[in-house]
C-alpha cells in the first residue's frame, strides 16, 4: 500500500512540475502516477547502487539478483560471508566487491551508522558516504532518492537522466551537468520526482528497489 505522505508529495510535485515545464507536463501525462517510494533498506540500496555503477540497468539487475540468491538476502553478515572471490564470480569487478565488503564491515562494526543518516542533510549524507572508497556522489544520490525519499535531488552525472533530457527536450547532445542544472531550476523542490519521470520516459529506473 502506498504511504499517504508520499502520495501527497507526488501529487504536489506533479502539479508543480506540470505548471512550470511544458515538456515535463507531457511526460507526466504519458506516465501517470509516480510510484517512487523509499525502500527503508539502507544497506540493500547502497549495495545495489554500487552494483549499478557504470553498467546498464539490465546488467545491474542480473548481478543484484545473483547476490540476492547467493546471500539469501542482502545483509552485512551475508555479504561478508561470501568474500571477494565469490562476489567477483557473481559478476562484480574487484573494485566493486571490495567496496561492498568495506561497506558491510563498516555497517557491522558501527563506524557507518546507516540508521542515523536520515537525520543529516543531503550534503552531509553525500560527504559521509563518499568517504568510503568506491562510493561517490552518484551512489550517494541514489541512496538519497531510493532509500530516504529526499524529493529534491538532481543526479547530474546520471547518464540515463542526461539521455532522457536530450530526447525529451530535443537537444543535439546530452546536456553537461551545468546545463542540466540550469534546465532543472524550475523543477525544484521536486527534482527527484522530475528525474524519476524522465528515467521512466526512457523505460527504466535504476536501483528502484
Amino acid at each position: 500500500m502506498s504511504d499517504p505522505t508520499h502520495v501527497e508529495v507526488h501529487r504536489k510535485a506533479r502539479r508543480h512540475l506540470a505548471r512550470g515545464d511544458a515538456i515535463l507536463k507531457s511526460v507526466i501525462a504519458g506516465i501517470g502516477d509516480c510510484t517512487l517510494v523509499p525502500s527503508g533498506q539502507p544497506f540493500v540500496v547502497l549495495v545495489r547502487s554500487v552494483v549499478s555503477q557504470c553498467i546498464s540497468t539490465a546488467a545491474a539487475r542480473t548481478i543484484s539478483a545473483r547476490i540476492d540468491q547467493a546471500t539469501g538476502g542482502i545483509a552485512p553478515d551475508s555479504i561478508l560471508s561470501l568474500g571477494e572471490q565469490r562476489l567477483r564470480e557473481l559478476g562484480l569487478s574487484g573494485a566493486k566487491a571490495r567496496t561492498i565488503l568495506d561497506l558491510a564491515t563498516r555497517t557491522e562494526d558501527g563506524s557507518l551508522p546507516l540508521g542515523a543518516l536520515s537525520e543529516l542533510t543531503d550534503e552531509e549524507i553525500i560527504a559521509s558516504l563518499s568517504a568510503i572508497r568506491g562510493i561517490g556522489t552518484w551512489t550517494a544520490e541514489m541512496f538519497l532518492i531510493f532509500c530516504l525519499g529526499r524529493p529534491d535531488v538532481l543526479p547530474v552525472g546520471d547518464l540515463g537522466l542526461r539521455a532522457a533530457v536530450q530526447v525529451c527536450y530535443e537537444l543535439t547532445e546530452m546536456p553537461r551537468p551545468a546545463e542540466l542544472r540550469r534546465l532543472a531550476e524550475p523543477w525544484g523542490p521536486y527534482r527527484s520526482i522530475a528525474t524519476w519521470y524522465l528515467w521512466r520516459s526512457r523505460g527504466g529506473v535504476p536501483q528502484s528497489k
